[in-house]
């Protein structure tokens, strides 16, 4: 129970994060709030990563999947900037929707039917979505880009990661997308000092709390409760979106907003299982 009620609370401050980001990098560059973030969780994991335990490619591997990590979080902030938090977190959460299909289109490894109707009730959930307001359609589709992007390096992660030392590994993967987006920030011109509680809550928050502080927490609490309480708790994330949108950032979706959140989830439930499955297969066997 300790570990469930921990990873709830893990997936209650990824969904306060949403409101956090999205004040901030209406204030402060998008790119340069970034790859602070990442800098700081990269420094929060430091004094526990040891780095010598990371073979040549396990670092090669690691700095891939920053690249990835980088890349979706660019494009969910992005259309976080655009579209509203609740809808962020329920089409953020079609990750696990598009999980069984990455990994059918990569490794060959086939799902059942739930994955599919998952894959269908999300979509028409996401059609309801759509258009609710202005330029949400645009912050949408961005979001859904970066769902995609989460999916690809879960895939990934979850075939080559065990291979190595988990904390070395995240460590080097935080420092990697620091670099990417480190690079994005100088090359738009948007390097500059953080300034007001606004973005500073938000960087200490996002990149101490929810990026180094709550990978450890799941690392403690997965090693201490079964694979389905887990991702029962990770299903939450965008419930918890949804709460704070409404409560601290005023979300006004109205009745077909709502519904294509609830369609969503339920895709997300419905798919859910199989995305398990397929993550357990994903694993190779140990020598």
């Amino acid at each position: 129970m300790p570990a469930l009620v921990l990873l709830l609370l893990v997936t209650a401050v990824w969904g306060v994060t949403f409101v956090q980001v999205k004040d901030a990098v209406a204030v402060y560059p998008l790119f340069a709030f970034l790859a602070l973030r990442f800098a700081i969780a990269s420094l929060a994991l430091a004094p526990a990563a040891h780095l010598r335990r990371l073979p040549r490619d396990g670092v090669a591997a690691a700095a891939f999947l920053g690249a990835l990590l980088a890349a979706g979080y660019a494009l969910q902030t992005a259309g976080l900037e655009r579209t509203t938090v609740s809808s962020t977190g329920f089409v953020t959460g079609m990750y696990v929707v598009l999980t069984p299909v990455l990994a059918f289109v990569l490794f060959r490894i086939r799902s059942g039917a739930a994955a599919w109707a998952g894959v269908a009730v999300a979509t028409a959930g996401l059609a309801m979505l759509s258009g609710i307001q202005a330029g949400s359609t645009t912050g949408d589709l961005l979001v859904l880009a970066g769902a995609a992007v989460y999916a690809l390096q879960i895939v990934l992660m979850e075939r080559f990661a065990p291979r190595f030392d988990p904390v070395a590994f995240t460590t080097c993967e935080m420092a990697a997308a620091f670099a990417c987006l480190g690079a994005a920030a100088l090359a738009l011109g948007q390097l500059e000092t953080p300034r007001g509680w606004t973005v500073w809550g938000a960087l200490l928050v996002t990149g101490v709390f929810a990026s180094a502080l709550a990978f450890l927490a799941q690392m403690w609490a997965q090693r201490r409760t079964s694979a389905t309480r887990t991702a029962l708790a990770f299903t939450m994330e965008p419930v918890f979106a949804a709460i704070f949108g409404v409560t601290l950032a005023g979300d006004r979706l109205g009745a077909l907003g709502w519904g294509g959140c609830a369609v969503i989830f339920a895709g997300i439930l419905l798919a859910e299982p199989a995305a398990a499955s397929v993550l357990r297969r994903l694993v190779p066997a140990r020598p």
